[in-house]
């Protein structure tokens, strides 16, 4: 795939038949995919073709090979010109995400306390595959409430305080989900996982703030220099993989009938405005709220924890997804246009000023939260004015190696003696899931957010180190 180095942090793949605009890679030289070991580039060419598709077809610092659209992708199309809807550009786990809550606790009180603060997260979040869960959900109509009212319904269950939903996206649920459009098999799997991890990269980390870069920022957000964080990232477990496949096995019929082409057919697609369209936002958007309710559950399990074992309270900072497929209006060529906004693997990134961020965060902009990779740095950052890619950053570190590439290269027992030797707890559901997720399995994503920063996607504002984490 040829590139063209427009400036340190901004490469530019030329339009070339059948893409429909150019495509945009946003990262440093060493951070480019490696050709021939990883396809990501011709993936972001391939969305590039998409009809509707408006500015570029988008790649973050931390791209990687994904189903269909690329990790670390993000593409718009225009809703009023043919604009379409792929399951592809949000993937299986939809609306996985990022949750960091801040503790009034200092990071020098706790050594005193760190392995019973551990041995409490460790039976209070269930993980694994198809494991348990903190809320048992009485029936399907209990669990329909939950795919229509996300993290509101928890609250109004008392899982929760009404502070919460202020730092959540979308208020805790994402507007005109369509539980109806769920499946059966999709509610079976996912009636007895509200409130619990998974497996693979998913993780629950207790942190410290090491470094503040921006004070007016940190303050806004609720953090300072020292402080004891929580951090959650996980998504919709096997309801939301299975509403992506039902509705990619949906459209994929269907795309003729449309008069749409595509050159891989894990781009299935159709018109938002379609009936396959409307149907899969729908599901999607019970599926967000399945993941919102998800990580609020796991907050108010990590809450009580913390209380027992430290006296301490845990503020939400905020909560972000970074899978996720948005109606959303952006200027184009200077011309407000409704635009579905599709982020797979990257972040939203509202800068100051913007409406739809909370009184209190509008000074500064939203919280823009990055997981590292396990023992490595996370990072906050926040939206900045004018950034290109409609208001899109990156999530996360991006993986080199493949799960099993990983597990071949180390065993569990001596990453986890590593982990600990350097001052990180960690409370792991299996041997084998704590190898494939070694760190040198990701780039770096100190790196990935410098390039981030440089590209003018987002800024820094603080920088948080582990201290414990339970992984899925």
């Amino acid at each position: 795939m040829d590139l063209v180095e427009e400036s340190p942090y901004r490469f530019r793949i030329d339009r070339r038949a059948p893409m429909r605009v150019p495509g945009m890679v946003f990262a440093s030289r060493a951070l480019l995919p490696e050709a021939g070991a990883d396809r990501s580039l011709e993936q972001v060419a391939n969305v590039a073709t998409l009809p509707g598709i408006v500015g570029a077809s988008y790649a973050m610092p931390d791209v990687h090979w994904g189903y269909g659209f690329p990790i670390g992708g993000v593409a718009a199309t225009d809703v009023a010109d043919g604009g379409v809807v792929s399951p592809g550009g949000v993937g299986f786990d939809i609306s996985c995400g990022v949750r960091l809550l801040a503790a009034d606790l200092d990071r020098a009180d706790l050594p005193r306390i760190r392995e019973a603060l551990m041995d409490g997260l460790d039976p209070a979040v269930p993980r694994g595959m198809g494991r348990g869960a903190v809320w048992r959900l009485a029936d399907r109509a209990e669990l329909d409430a939950v795919l229509r009212g996300g993290s509101r319904y928890a609250v109004e269950r008392g899982h929760g305080v009404t502070r919460d939903l202020a730092r959540c996206e979308d208020g805790g649920a994402v507007d005109d989900a369509d539980p109806a459009q769920v499946s059966d098999r999709a509610v079976q799997r996912g009636q007895g996982q509200v409130g619990s991890l998974g497996s693979g990269n998913h993780f629950l980390e207790v942190q410290a703030v090491d470094e503040v870069y921006d004070e007016p920022a940190a303050a806004a957000f609720g953090l300072r220099s020292g402080q004891v964080t929580v951090m959650i990232h996980c998504g919709s477990r096997g309801l939301g993989h299975q509403v992506c496949t039902d509705h990619v096995r949906a459209m994929e019929p269907t795309m003729a009938g449309h008069g749409i082409e595509v050159p891989d057919r894990q781009l299935a697609c159709a018109p938002v405005d379609s009936p396959q369209g409307r149907a899969y936002l729908g599901a999607m958007a019970a599926a967000a709220n399945y993941a919102r309710a998800n990580r609020q559950l796991l907050t108010e399990a990590a809450r009580r924890v913390f209380h027992r074992v430290a006296g301490a309270r845990l503020d939400l900072v905020y909560d972000i997804s970074h899978n996720l497929a948005k109606i959303e209006t952006h200027e184009v060529d200077g011309v407000p246009r409704r635009l579905c906004v599709h982020r797979k693997g990257a972040t939203r990134a509202l800068p100051p000023g913007h409406a739809d961020l909370p009184d209190d965060l509008r000074p500064v902009g939203q919280p823009v939260l990055i997981p590292g990779s396990m023992g490595t740095a996370s990072y906050v950052l926040t939206g900045v004015a004018g950034a290109p890619a409609f208001a899109s950053t990156c999530h996360g570190a991006g993986r080199t190696r493949s799960r099993g590439q990983a597990g071949r290269a180390v065993r569990g027992q001596d990453l986890r003696r590593d982990l600990e030797a350097r001052g990180v707890a960690v409370r792991g559901a299996s041997w084998r899931g704590l190898a494939e997720e070694m760190p040198t399995a990701y780039k770096d994503v100190s790196a990935v957010v410098e390039s981030a920063q440089g590209a003018g996607l987002c800024r820094l504002v603080a920088r948080l180190v582990p201290l414990g984490v339970v992984k899925g």
